[in-house]
């Protein structure tokens, strides 16, 4: 068996987190948000902004402390026992799977564009497949073509947010009824349309588009010099994102009043359209599919990472610490892509309802990750020497406030989750998830942790 690579630069690292992160969840999600609060979302991207900062903020002060494969389930496991470590790596890698799953189904739509009469599936599957095979690349090469998939997507978003200031500031008239201009964030029902209540609805869609910017921490093993990559990215990334989403929200509800932004295919696409320029939606079709691709890849590394940490403990088969001749842990890609073909299958039988139900059960799984990543940390520091807590090189800020709030904030998300009609079906399910592994760890994996505990004692 060979050992991970330490073949990422902080340049992949940036961009693997901004390719996990800016996805289905700004270019297709982004409407369901819309229409739950109206422009008052905007406000929705930048309190959730804040609150995944200071999850990031903790995960990076204990990947600098101890940058190992399978990161925060390793850390959880470390600070708060075996059987949160289990739960956390195992979450993550549902989380992983489903947020694929809402991807390749976003996939299957955005080709829709082009191809409407060709079935859904048949795009998940082809796309499944691609996916695949670039996983089992070296990490090095995978680190590479991630760096450019995610730049396609981050220079789309500049040109938007660029284009739509030209179209708010001259005074372009568009194909449409309302006029583009600032008064559309209020004119229309008021900043906030729905109440309050619609922007605490909006949390489960929004918090969903920032799941995948943890995959920073599962990079710690294969990074070059991770005390000073992973601090670089970790403070780079999340206002980038902040940037990204708060920005182009204001430019999308500007153009176009939020009323007619609806949830058929790609925002960005739809508003491109509406201003009659046919090759501007299609080359716009272009990048979203390359941010699907993007984020897919970006996921599908995650959990593949994660399972060959939690494989060097015992917590997951043996087999997925199997690793190819390039360093890569080929089985877990392998588990990935079957994983993934549950999508081709769903696509099949569900095309038209599948995206929502997927989004909101990624959304549960993403919020337990971050929380158990704060739990975490703060379970570290408690236990931490003041010499120790001094010598850390990357410490979290506004401690101990910061990581309280952000614990509470996450909490709060969990029972929006339930409360609303919609997205209780997530709560329920990951209810039966996290019941269902529980069971799995007391009677499958701590017998075997208890044997090889009593085995290394009698050596």
């Amino acid at each position: 068996m060979k050992n991970l690579q330490r073949n990422l630069s902080a340049r992949h690292i940036r961009f693997l987190a901004l390719g996990s992160a800016i996805g289905t969840g700004l270019f297709y999600g982004s409407a369901s948000a819309i229409q739950l609060a109206g422009p008052a979302v905007i406000l929705a991207y930048i309190v959730g902004g804040a609150a995944v900062y200071m999850v990031m903020r903790a995960l990076g002060e204990m990947v600098v402390r101890q940058p190992v494969s399978g990161s925060f389930g390793r850390y959880a496991r470390d600070n708060l026992g075996p059987l949160a470590g289990f739960l956390t790596g195992w979450t993550y890698i549902l989380e992983m799977v489903i947020v694929c799953l809402a991807d390749v189904t976003a996939f299957g739509i955005y080709m829709g564009f082009w191809f409407p009469d060709v079935p859904q599936w048949i795009w998940v599957l082809g796309i499944v497949m691609l996916i695949c095979g670039l996983n089992l690349c070296n990490v090095k090469v995978y680190g590479e073509m991630e760096f450019w998939l995610a730049l396609v997507k981050i220079l789309a978003i500049v040109a938007m947010i660029v284009g739509g200031g030209v179209i708010l500031f001259t005074g372009v008239q568009l194909h449409s009824e309302h006029a583009p201009a600032v008064s559309n964030l209020w004119a229309h029902g008021g900043f906030l349309p729905n109440g309050w209540g619609g922007l605490v609805a909006s949390l489960a869609v929004v918090m969903f588009a920032y799941g995948g910017i943890e995959i920073i921490g599962i990079t710690g093993g294969e990074a070059k010099n991770p005390e000073k990559v992973i601090p670089r990215a970790i403070n780079a990334v999340p206002a980038r994102i902040l940037l990204f989403y708060v920005l182009t929200m204001c430019v999308l509800m500007t153009i176009f009043p939020w009323t007619g932004i609806g949830s058929q295919g790609s925002p960005f696409v739809q508003i491109f359209s509406g201003l009659g320029i046919k090759s501007a939606a299609a080359i716009l079709n272009v990048i979203v599919i390359s941010a699907a691709i993007s984020a897919i890849n970006s996921n599908i590394f995650g959990a593949g990472r994660m399972m060959f940490g939690m494989a060097e403990h015992g917590q997951a088969p043996a087999a997925f610490s199997a690793t190819s001749r390039h360093g890569v842990p080929w089985v877990t890609v392998l588990v990935m892509t079957f994983a993934l073909l549950g999508g081709v299958v769903l696509n099949y039988l569900i095309p038209e309802g599948v995206f929502l139900i997927i989004a909101s059960i990624a959304t549960f799984a993403t919020v337990w990750v971050w929380l158990m990543i704060l739990l975490s940390q703060v379970a570290m520091r408690r236990r931490l020497s003041a010499e120790e807590v001094a010598a850390l090189k990357f410490k979290v800020p506004l401690w101990p406030v910061g990581p309280a709030l952000a614990i509470a904030f996450m909490l709060f998300v969990i029972g929006v989750l339930g409360y609303m009609e919609d997205t209780r079906v997530a709560l329920y399910v990951g209810a039966g998830w996290i019941v269902l592994m529980s069971i799995a760890y007391q009677f499958g994996v701590k017998p075997k942790e208890a044997q090889l505990r009593n085995h290394m004692s009698l050596e």
